[in-house]
């Protein structure tokens, strides 16, 4: 064949691969999804083959190891027992709770680690709804979003209280970024960082997730605050309002299933972008890993190499430890 342009010379080897590679991954690029629960004890999760619920004694022990892994950013979840949830969620800002508690160990014993946290109230309500629940006569009931939002500003300044590097609101509350952004600046707390949950959708992904933390709705759905699955532009006016309200990194999640959504969002701002490579996604690739029908590693690192194609700056992921090892045995070539 007499071919002038022949694409497959810039696939030859390795060596002439890695020259044209356009997207990389690297540890770097992930932070990983903690769960800490209250004792003294570490309890493995059913739902999420490979997590661990930690205990404050021994988290910072493992953030130490991953921060020597090249993970440089961890997220924290509160497993709260029944007897600490109340309708309005208090135990969210409580000083002493787990959360402040894992940030301060976390923070004496690795400084460098970027600490994020969760702020939400589903784990902490009685309802395991993200927001402060009203409940009417005849039965039907209303996620109440201004009395949520002063809520979640409790909550995000006792996380910056206790140390905390970047406060994630993952409620899908209107208003939110900016009455939490105020509320931290009001005590001096302007170097905290917001990362929201720009576009969380009312994914049926969240399954396993919800299972580690025992924060399952205990009635109805969250379709009023999480977004519509078949909604895209409507990504993009939320962007827009968390960016003018002082976001400092925006937030798509799920992350395979959205990948278009990344790409949007990436092309319509400034800001970095994350994905959240859910408990769904992840556990699909163990499950069927584990039943010998795919290779775990190739797997793994096709899609979170697909999620930073789409665009996304950082990935917060359950694989993240395994990931980072895999990576130091054998970068991708």
């Amino acid at each position: 064949m007499n071919l002038s342009n022949r694409p497959r010379r810039n696939r030859k080897s390795a060596a002439v691969r890695n020259l044209m590679r356009e997207t990389s991954l690297t540890a770097s690029h992930l932070i990983y999804p903690m769960f800490v629960q209250e004792g003294t004890h570490n309890t493995p999760i059913e739902s999420l083959p490979g997590c661990t619920r930690w205990c404050v004694a021994d988290i910072a022990a493992e953030c130490e190891r991953l921060y020597a892994m090249g993970i440089a950013c961890v997220d924290l979840f509160a497993v709260v027992p029944e007897t600490k949830k109340d309708p309005a969620g208090t135990e969210a800002w409580n000083p002493e709770g787990v959360v402040p508690r894992a940030i301060a160990a976390i923070k004496a014993a690795v400084p460098q680690m970027c600490v994020m946290t969760d702020v939400a109230l589903d784990p902490f309500n009685t309802y395991g709804q993200d927001g402060i629940v009203r409940e009417y006569d005849n039965g039907d009931y209303e996620i109440l979003n201004d009395e949520t939002v002063d809520a979640l500003c409790r909550q995000a300044l006792c996380h910056a209280r206790a140390g905390a590097d970047i406060i994630s609101p993952s409620d899908m509350m209107d208003g939110r970024v900016a009455a939490i952004r105020a509320a931290l600046d009001s005590e001096g707390f302007t170097k905290v960082s917001i990362l929201s949950y720009t576009a969380k959708y009312a994914s049926a992904f969240y399954g396993p997730f919800r299972g580690a933390l025992g924060s399952a709705p205990k009635f109805g759905d969250k379709k009023t605050y999480q977004m519509d699955p078949a909604n895209k532009r409507e990504a993009l006016r939320e962007a827009a309002l968390d960016a003018a309200e002082g976001a400092d990194m925006l937030m798509v999640k799920p992350a395979t299933l959205y990948l278009d959504v990344i790409a949007e969002l990436k092309h319509a701002t400034h800001l970095p972008i994350a994905a959240y490579h859910v408990s769904g996604e992840y556990l699909m690739i163990k499950a069927a890993a584990a039943s010998g029908w795919l290779d775990e590693r190739s797997c793994m690192l096709e899609s979170l190499l697909s999620i930073r194609r789409a665009g996304a700056d950082m990935i917060l992921t359950y694989a993240a430890p395994q990931v980072a090892e895999w990576l130091a045995e054998n970068p991708l070539n």
